[in-house]
């Protein structure tokens, strides 16, 4: 079986990207191969961050590698959080604290629109290629459900009554971000390798 290095830390979206694929190809966290550093994310942009991630471990680690980086774009607020949704209440906070922080800027907003964008950066030998997936939805006013990670309690795609938080694992990797941009990479990935 094919091995492929996934460059993060985050155990949740590891589980979610492991899912979606499947038993198709082995996906290895970055544990797996002892690189423990902090990768950093210094671009304005998602698509700038997900190469950014995947050429830090090419370049170190000499493996092929895939990175995605995902931003929550909500349209009321001209596209915030965005690239800075893992810090949009600041360096070293939880997703509770980013979460207070949208829902403070929210308060009494009619329009509620938001889009989730996620991007994968993957780099095969010389070959560099992306995968784009998005989800449209709106930002609740209050949290619901306990499970999904992030912005999960507060999103709600469109089409459901449900947040990302209240879904199974396995409804939400059918319409998610994550999984419209995971579905392009493995097609690509049974086409080419």
């Amino acid at each position: 079986m094919k091995s492929l290095v996934f460059a993060t830390n985050n155990k949740k979206k590891l589980r979610e990207i492991r899912e979606i694929i499947g038993n198709k190809f082995e996906v290895l966290s970055l544990e797996d191969i002892n690189c423990h550093e902090e990768i950093p994310e210094t671009c304005d942009t998602i698509e700038g961050n997900a190469l950014q991630k995947a050429h830090y471990i090419k370049d170190k680690f000499g493996m092929d590698c895939f990175a995605d980086d995902t931003g929550l774009e909500v349209a009321a607020l001209n596209g915030e959080p965005g690239v800075y949704s893992a810090r949009y209440a600041g360096e070293n906070v939880t997703p509770e604290q980013n979460i207070d922080k949208l829902l403070s800027k929210m308060e009494g907003v009619k329009n509620r629109s938001a889009k989730f964008r996620t991007v994968i950066a993957f780099i095969h030998g010389d070959v560099e290629k992306e995968f784009e997936g998005q989800v449209s939805g709106s930002i609740t006013t209050e949290r619901h459900g306990e499970g999904g990670f992030g912005y999960d309690k507060v999103f709600q795609p469109e089409n459901s009554d449900l947040t990302f938080a209240e879904m199974t694992s396995e409804a939400k990797n059918k319409i998610s971000h994550r999984g419209n941009a995971t579905k392009l990479f493995v097609d690509y990935l049974n086409d080419e390798l």
